[in-house]
């Protein structure tokens, strides 16, 4: 399924409405060029989760852990840009508990789909003539039979 998002404030809203349906054990593998708007996506998510700390983009440090202030899950967030391969994601060992946490990959197609069987494959594509983005989402797995994850993405009905 695809949205269009007009500018950042779709982005954000749409990650505040999506981290509405994930959950501790979750994977989202986010891909899209520079400035594709993966890092602002990955905010909102951690905002609509509830977590400590401002996600920024851990490009420098490959991954960083956000406490969850209301209970729920932590948010890890990954930036596998400078990963040489699979090998190196493995290194990170982010699925030493993967109950724990939602963990997002940002740059992660073709490297962090063995983390998890379920995930949400999700690919921004920027217009470089305007603020507009594409998101084309991939639900892959059981997990996420029976979500309305396709209302939650447009903003209709259930998802905050």
């Amino acid at each position: 399924m695809s949205v269009l998002l007009t500018d950042a404030e779709d982005t954000v809203a749409l990650g505040r409405r999506l981290a509405g349906l994930l959950r501790a054990g979750d994977l989202v593998v986010l891909t899209g060029g520079l400035g594709a708007g993966k890092t602002t996506l990955t905010r909102a998510l951690g905002e609509g989760l509830g977590v400590r700390g401002a996600v920024t983009s851990p490009t420098f440090v490959i991954s960083r852990v956000h406490p969850s202030l209301v209970g729920g899950p932590e948010l890890v967030h990954v930036d596998a840009y400078r990963l040489g391969g699979t090998a190196e994601l493995d290194d990170l060992d982010l699925d030493a508990d993967p109950e724990a946490a939602v963990t997002v990959v940002e740059w992660g197609e073709g490297l962090a789909e063995g983390l998890a069987d379920d995930r949400l494959e999700m690919t921004l594509v920027a217009d470089p003539a305007t603020e507009q983005r594409r998101l084309d989402v991939r639900a892959v797995g059981p997990r996420w039979e029976g979500t309305d994850i396709e209302s939650a993405l447009r903003g209709e009905g259930g998802a905050a």
